[in-house]
């Protein structure tokens, strides 16, 4: 979970296995009402939701220490797990390889058996049982004391989203409620499909909204982290995942 910029995440299909997976390619970006009105004559805006997310992690930073980010929202849980670079995208100009540098790749699970496996593997040495059933329902949840998983982060969103139907462009306005505002531009393709296009697709809406610069613009969990557990962004800063 990087501070910001471009981002591609494998997202992974709930429940069954052989589903195909998709690339969301993101780029976050700083926001003001020029942009909110600039949005509202190219986009089409699909509605405003609030949700509450809380992050788990063990004492000792296991989980984001390997840039892995163990998520509920509304009573469903995702595991987010770097992945290697790929999907698609080749480079050729020196603008592209900018872009590509500003990327990362998670891969996006949610099907919480596939979720309890993956992190017994990562956390085997603190698990009670390596050999438990891990068969846990969303609502009974004492596979997290038995992995040492506390939440360490918690907070709501206000999420007003946009559609550039000719474009397969969504656009999202978040605001936190510790005060942070960002915005996100995203295109989704399928596995293995033309990433390079999404990227393109995303700097002409970049271009659209009149959104300058090339610095990368911190998320939500950067300035979270910074703002309430300076202790825990500096790890991850030394780290590298920050």
């Amino acid at each position: 979970m990087k501070k910001g910029g471009l981002k591609l995440h494998h997202l992974h299909a709930p429940a069954l296995l052989g589903q195909e997976m998709s690339v969301e390619v993101e780029r976050k970006f700083s926001y003001s009402a020029d942009t909110l009105k600039a949005l509202e004559e190219i986009g089409v805006c699909v509605g405003q939701r609030q949700f509450h997310d809380q992050y788990f992690d063990t004492p000792q930073f296991d989980l984001t220490l390997r840039d892995m980010w163990l998520r509920k929202r509304k009573g469903f849980w995702e595991l987010k797990c770097p992945t290697a670079a790929g999907g698609g995208a080749e480079e050729t100009s020196g603008a592209q390889v900018k872009a590509a540098a500003l990327c990362t790749r998670y891969k996006e699970i949610t099907s919480l058996p596939e979720i309890q496996l993956r992190l017994m593997d990562v956390l085997k040495d603190i698990c009670e049982d390596r050999h438990s059933e891990t068969g846990s329902s969303h609502q009974d949840e004492s596979w997290l004391s038995k992995m040492n998983l506390v939440c360490f982060a918690e907070f709501t969103t206000m999420r007003q989203s946009f559609t550039l139907e000719e474009d397969g462009v969504q656009i999202d306005l978040d605001q936190a409620d510790f005060g942070y505002y960002v915005g996100e531009v995203e295109v989704v393709v399928p596995e293995g499909g033309d990433v390079q296009a999404a990227l393109d697709k995303i700097e002409i809406t970049a271009q659209k909204l009149g959104l300058t610069g090339d610095q990368r613009v911190e998320g939500k969990m950067n300035v979270y982290l910074k703002r309430n557990h300076p202790e825990h962004y500096a790890k991850l800063l030394s780290a590298h995942i920050l």
